[in-house]
């Protein structure tokens, strides 16, 4: 394997790492890092043995992708543009992937009718080495698993805990990987949307104007992951993951001692992401996919507004993107910003006109009597 995805060769066993390479492939599947730069993902993957799937893990999650709907005949029309900017940072960690087509993508034959639609955003710290690396091999993991797609959620599930114990060892043999990254993945598989997050990434759907929260903050100083923190032998130190992470979910930081477990016991910083899943209706009209610096100054309503007043302007998610990074750096946000907005129908949100309130009014008993004594004098 060329350079560009790191060093496969006799002399170096370490697994494939994407790194900033100036080619020019179809920008529906890139992984973007520092400086907007393309990572080229068409490369063969060549397997290191700490990706090769020995085992199934024991995730027990209901398939979804029969469940009953009232909008049965509603197919999701699928666009989707990113963005991203190093804002007032001194180095750029975001990492993000579009693949609208992912399963012709990834060569997958058995590719289903309708939308197959992988989008992954991925905020690296202490690096951009996780970053890159999940960018790369999470996607990959995920088409590669032979129940894909008709266990989209348990595969998910795995292709997360595959990918941070790949990175494991990674930095096993080349110490220099060390870093970690959040992780937040959305596929659209016909109607069904799914989204698995570990991590302070976010993701909106708007639902005909409303913002509907289809992932959680991971936060320490949030009650359940504090409870899973403690749990596990860990603690929250001035809203810090062991004083040291202000995040409770992410892949790699493996170098940092206490935090990730050995074998079966986990530790207090967990890889496993947390799934959320939702039938698409027509009434569904576009997904907003951000890292933290983007949620640092919008809240999901405010995002879905002005993502929406955008895209009624000039129904292009790209620029929508661009739109949505320039205002969070207007609003002084101080973080790496990377952003995806994926179009779920091909016409603009329609305008939503509010119903007029009905008036109520009543009378009082001095009016009443007034009233009877205008129409007595009338009848006169």
């Amino acid at each position: 394997m060329e350079g560009n995805n790191g060093s496969s060769s006799e002399n170096s066993s370490r697994p494939p790492i994407p790194l900033s390479a100036s080619t020019t492939t179809t920008s529906c599947r890139q992984c973007f890092s520092i400086d907007r730069v393309p990572v080229n993902c068409k490369k063969t993957l060549v397997r290191h043995q700490s990706l090769v799937k020995t085992k199934t893990l024991d995730i027990s999650v209901k398939p979804q992708l029969g469940a009953e709907n009232h909008d049965a005949d509603f197919i999701p029309i699928i666009r989707s543009g990113a963005w991203a900017d190093i804002g007032f940072r001194s180095s750029m960690e975001d990492v993000y992937i579009c693949a609208d087509n992912f399963m012709s993508d990834y060569g997958l034959k058995n590719a289903i009718d309708g939308p197959n639609s992988f989008y992954g955003v991925f905020d690296g710290h202490g690096g951009k080495h996780a970053a890159d690396f999940a960018c790369y091999h999470l996607p990959r993991l995920i088409a590669e698993d032979e129940d894909f797609p008709m266990e989209v959620e348990r595969v998910v599930t795995s292709a997360f805990l595959q990918t941070d114990s790949a990175f494991a060892k990674a930095c096993s043999l080349d110490a220099a990987l060390a870093s970690g990254t959040t992780a937040l993945a959305a596929l659209v598989v016909g109607r069904l949307l799914v989204v698995a997050n570990a991590g302070d990434c976010r993701a909106v759907l708007c639902r005909r104007g409303n913002a509907i929260d289809m992932s959680n903050d991971h936060k320490p100083m949030c009650s359940k992951e504090r409870k899973r923190i403690e749990a596990s032998g860990g603690y929250i130190y001035d809203g810090y993951l062991n004083g040291l992470l202000n995040v409770a979910r992410a892949l790699g930081d493996w170098h940092m001692e206490g935090l990730k477990g050995d074998g079966s016991d986990g530790g207090p910083l967990s890889a496993e992401p947390e799934l959320m899943t939702r039938q698409l209706t027509e009434e569904d009209e576009f997904l907003i996919i951000g890292c933290d610096g983007i949620w640092d100054v919008f809240r999901s309503q405010n995002a879905v507004d002005f993502a929406r007043r955008r895209l009624q302007e000039h129904n292009d998610p790209a620029m929508c993107s661009k739109d949505l990074v320039d205002e969070a750096l207007k609003r002084k946000s101080g973080d790496n910003l990377a952003v995806i907005v994926v179009c779920l129908q091909s016409d603009p949100p329609r305008n939503l006109v509010a119903p007029r309130p009905r008036v109520h009014r009543s009378i009082s008993a001095e009016g009443l009597r007034e009233l009877q004594s205008f129409l007595d004098d009338l009848a006169k």
